[in-house]
């Protein structure tokens, strides 16, 4: 089946250009090829692992040796950090074991393991572990006792974070890593299933001789899917995950039920349209059947906004335009069930709001008739400061 998608990727670099077809194996195409912007490409987008595996096998003439080499340099130190990570992953999941807190790893080395089969081929900046919400507060006394600090405390009212954020980021005070700590896969409002869901279909990964456990495929496939569209898939290395996992056996029919109950359909058919046009993954028939939505293809088409720019979203503050484009396609990848919980969220009160207004814990419930009053007031300071102070 071919829905005849086509994006429109016209507006590539030729350096960009390179970059993809190296990573789809293509015969290489070396034209006038500004190195510098290769090499910054490959690093943004996390995938220079990537690059270099698969060069140093060719041996492709026309790669200047001063790029080999610092792919690399590049490669040896993601090899480097990936082990330790592995060390220091294999050590916090043995802690939540004995501590009887159940952790899965949702992305780090047993995902570099299972999707590339090699932990030095995919990068990864931190570990992310998943564990029930109940369980935070033993989590956070055991991370406390291993040498890890809280990056900052959330400002929260009326448990505001239980659904407005979806993890806390810690940094162990020695080893320098970080570990963010998830209660759910993604930021509320909006439906995901259940952490009990979740464990009763995990896997345990081959690369550690204690326990590490981590997403079932189908559910694996829906958090990368969800979490590339969040981010724009402004990193190619998230597009590369959905290319590696779609050649996967997956489960067509759990896949597709799961898409649907969560109402990620569509998420799922741009992460697929994208690596299909992008990285020519081969899509089976049941997979290529749910990238027909016109929707999905004006989602896929909006991704490359990102991916042709070099956009960082992980370094605000954001120039005005992109911070202006990303906060409509994050509206427009909501289902519209989540649209109506996202602007309904806006009359939840705010820590802002207590800032504003400071009242006793036993009154805050006011802050809900209060809030339309306090946000126009915090408007009108904002427009009466000076210039300078704004």
């Amino acid at each position: 089946m071919d829905n005849n998608v086509r994006l429109d990727s016209a507006p590539f670099s030729d350096e960009l250009n390179l970059l993809l077809s190296i990573m789809r194996k293509d015969q290489v195409e070396i034209t006038d090829i500004d190195w510098d912007k290769f090499l910054a490409l490959g690093r943004h987008h996390r995938v220079f692992s990537i690059l270099f595996n698969h060069l140093r096998k060719i041996n492709e003439v026309g790669i200047p040796l001063k790029v080999m080499h610092a792919l690399k340099k590049d490669y040896e130190s993601n090899t480097f950090n990936m082990l330790r990570l592995s060390a220091q992953m294999e050590d916090l999941c043995k802690q939540f074991s004995e501590t009887d807190i159940r952790a899965i790893v949702l992305k780090g080395p047993v995902l570099a393991a299972d999707l590339y089969g090699d932990v030095s081929l995919r990068t990864s900046r931190d570990l992310d572990i998943l564990i029930p919400m109940q369980d935070l507060n033993k989590a956070e006394e055991l991370l406390k006792g291993y040498g890890y600090v809280k990056e900052e405390e959330y400002k929260t009212i009326l448990n505001d974070w239980k659904w407005r954020h979806h993890h806390v980021t810690y940094i162990h005070e020695i080893t320098g890593v970080t570990l963010e700590l998830h209660w759910r896969l993604g930021p509320g409002p909006g439906k995901e299933p259940a952490f009990d869901e979740l464990w009763e279909r995990k896997r345990i990964s081959t690369i550690t001789s204690n326990p590490v456990y981590y997403l079932g495929r189908e559910d694996l496939f829906l958090f990368l899917a969800a979490h590339g569209a969040r981010h724009g898939w402004s990193r190619l290395r998230w597009l590369a995950d959905i290319d590696r996992i779609s050649r996967q056996n997956l489960d067509f029919p759990k896949l597709y039920k799961l898409l649907k109950e969560f109402r990620q359909l569509h998420i799922g058919a741009q992460a697929l349209i994208l690596a299909k046009q992008l990285l020519h993954t081969p899509l089976t028939k049941d997979l290529e059947s749910i990238t027909a939505s016109k929707n999905a293809k004006q989602l896929a088409s909006d991704a490359l906004f990102y991916i042709g720019q070099m956009i960082n979203l992980h370094t605000p503050p954001l120039p005005e335009h992109v911070a202006n484009y990303h906060k409509r396609h994050l509206f427009s990848l909501m289902p519209t069930p989540h649209k109506i919980l996202f602007v309904m969220s806006f009359f939840y009160p705010y820590p802002e709001d207590a800032e504003t207004l400071p009242l006793p814990k036993r009154l805050q419930f006011l802050y809900f008739p209060l809030r339309p009053v306090l946000w126009a007031w915090r408007r009108k300071l904002k427009r009466n400061l000076p210039q300078g102070e704004v």
